[in-house]
């Protein structure tokens, strides 16, 4: 089946939340009920930021424990720096790497009130097919 239904699914790395501090999303299992999702895609969406800033860290891990950065090279886009001006926005960044295991992480810094936002990864073309939906 090639339709998106069957070969795509979404999960939360980073809850929707205001924050003045630095934060580790969920690890997301790229091998979520044997599927082997070959792509991975982070998007991070943002309501109201209020100051600072809120730096974004793609990461890696063999063992959803140990989590490092992921190579530049293994990103397609640029990880954003979210700042006052970035109210409602809506940023995406492609991981090319082999890990099982991903997370978004936020480095928070000069934040009195913060910001809002959270961010999802889509994982996308898997090895078995259709996708088992929770």
């Amino acid at each position: 089946m090639k339709d998106a239904y069957s070969n795509v699914t979404v999960r939360e790395t980073l809850a929707i939340a205001t924050r003045t501090a630095s934060a580790n999303g969920t690890g997301v299992d790229r091998y979520l009920n044997g599927a082997g999702f070959q792509d991975c895609m982070f998007i991070v969406h943002t309501g109201t930021i209020t100051d600072g800033t809120h730096a974004i860290d793609v990461q890696e891990s063999d063992d959803n424990t140990t989590f490092t950065s992921a190579a530049s090279s293994d990103l397609q886009g640029t990880e954003p720096s979210i700042g006052a001006t970035d109210d409602n926005k809506m940023y995406v960044v492609g991981y090319k790497g082999t890990k099982r295991y991903v997370r978004l992480a936020v480095t928070a810094s000069g934040t009195t009130s913060g910001g809002t936002y959270g961010a999802s990864v889509l994982l996308a073309n898997p090895r078995v097919a259709p996708v088992v939906h929770p």
